[in-house]
């Protein structure tokens, strides 16, 4: 037997030939009760269900937030053993700090070297290579000898003129 629906304009309509008007007849039918249902779910689970939801979020966030404290306390504590012994694997709060390499021309003071930076730049007009030159006196705990090319790297001052630093010598000179 096929059911005898009215669609929006007040036709008669044969569920059995039309499937969507059966299927929207249906969930209107069925959607109030669930409804109710639904309803009456929340409020058996407002008295007892809802308290132990309750519960468990402010325990889940209790929990992220001591693990969140507890890492950032070993990070610090892993910081300040580092500044303390003076084993740090990264530079602490350094940053990154200008490199140039060049060519040591002199080493006649004590733990200092003259390093020259040879450089090219474009001309604006002529727009030829025309090369520059700079020198720069760097502290050198190193040792290294005129003709070595050595990495230089920017440092707090060291003395009137001494801003620079040795941190490696790329390539001793031949002799």
């Amino acid at each position: 037997m096929a059911k005898k629906n009215t669609d929006e304009t007040g036709e008669v309509v044969d569920a059995a030939e039309n499937p969507i008007a059966e299927a929207n007849t249906e969930d209107a039918l069925d959607s109030a009760p669930k409804k109710s249902r639904k309803a009456s779910s929340t409020a058996d689970d407002s008295a007892d269900g809802s308290s132990a939801s309750v519960v468990d979020s402010v325990i889940e966030t209790a929990a992220t937030v001591v693990d969140t404290v507890t890492g950032a306390i070993s990070e610090g504590a892993a910081k300040l053993a580092d500044a303390i012994t003076g084993e740090s694997t990264k530079p602490v709060g350094k940053g990154k700090r200008s490199e140039r390499i060049g060519v040591v021309a002199s080493d006649k003071m004590t733990k200092t070297v003259v390093v020259r930076v040879d450089r090219l730049i474009k001309h604006p007009v002529y727009r030829k290579y025309v090369r520059k030159r700079k020198k720069f006196m760097a502290h050198d705990e190193l040792g290294s000898k005129i003709g070595d090319k050595v990495r230089i790297v920017e440092t707090r001052p060291l003395s009137a003129r001494k801003r620079w630093r040795v941190v490696e010598i790329i390539q001793k000179a031949q002799l």
